[in-house]
């Protein structure tokens, strides 16, 4: 048991099995966020190397299944359309995967923690991630390259995706989907890139297959519920969360 607890404490390693849980239920049921909580919450009790190492198998097998939901045919088109900024986003992280060692934990903490907290704050407030794009092909290349560049080192390059999918009105359907493509896509190279940065290595491997297990069930119970809850309010309390997570890690990468 030591090999897949990654060098944790057991508290540590079951408390990482429980947010994976949660932040498989919250993608299971709105689609995105949860390496985005997978993250916030891993930094407050280990090192953000293998938290990042945690995610990257969990996110593979999660968006496998979000990506095919609606067949090979379908996620071929979305990955087709979208492909210029599907390409940057693998760009970047390609390119900024290797920095992952030599980042100080308190800048790899800083540099999570400013983003997720002010898209957190931004969409509590209610503030409609809407941008008026008048040259969508420059906005896919941009945002893309954001997404990515941030992903190599953080794991996480959804908002920009986001943002850049309800700015142009797609539909709900083709927005999970595309979610779906492009996360599987993003993982798979990020997966590549940490094998060689030593970010994944025989003691973090173990740990991030071990997390498969709670985020597929916490997936399949989210599509389970889906369309019991109350979206708003769910997504509302999740962003919450994410918020107060957000916020420890910036108390603790200013303070130490």
């Amino acid at each position: 048991m030591d090999v897949v607890f990654g060098g944790l404490a057991p508290w540590a390693f079951w408390t990482a099995c429980a947010v994976t849980l949660g932040a498989g239920f919250v993608k299971g049921a709105i689609g995105f966020a949860m390496p985005l909580i997978m993250m916030s919450a891993f930094g407050s009790f280990m090192a953000p190397d293998l938290a990042l190492a945690g995610l990257i198998l969990a996110t593979v097998t999660t968006n496998i299944h979000q990506a095919l939901r609606d067949g090979w045919p379908a996620a071929r088109a979305s990955a087709w359309k979208y492909r210029r900024m599907i390409g940057m986003i693998l760009a970047g992280i390609v390119l900024t995967a290797p920095l992952v060692p030599y980042l100080p934990q308190r800048v790899l903490m800083g540099l999570l923690a400013v983003p997720v907290l002010a898209f957190a704050l931004v969409q509590i407030a209610g503030v409609p991630l809407k941008l008026k794009l008048e040259h969508q092909n420059r906005a896919e290349y941009g945002l893309g390259l954001i997404g990515g560049l941030y992903g190599g080192v953080s794991g996480i390059w959804g908002p920009p995706v986001i943002v850049y999918l309800l700015s142009v009105g797609v539909a709900k359907a083709e927005t999970v989907r595309v979610q779906g493509v492009t996360f599987l896509l993003g993982a798979i190279v990020l997966m590549g890139a940490h094998l060689t940065s030593g970010v994944l290595n025989a003691t973090t491997l173990p740990f991030s297959a071990a997390l498969i297990v709670p985020a597929a069930i916490g997936m399949w119970l989210g599509f389970r519920l889906q369309d019991r809850l109350d979206p708003v309010r769910f997504r509302r309390w999740t962003l919450i969360l994410l918020a107060l997570t957000a916020a420890n890690l910036l108390r603790r990468a200013v303070m130490g």
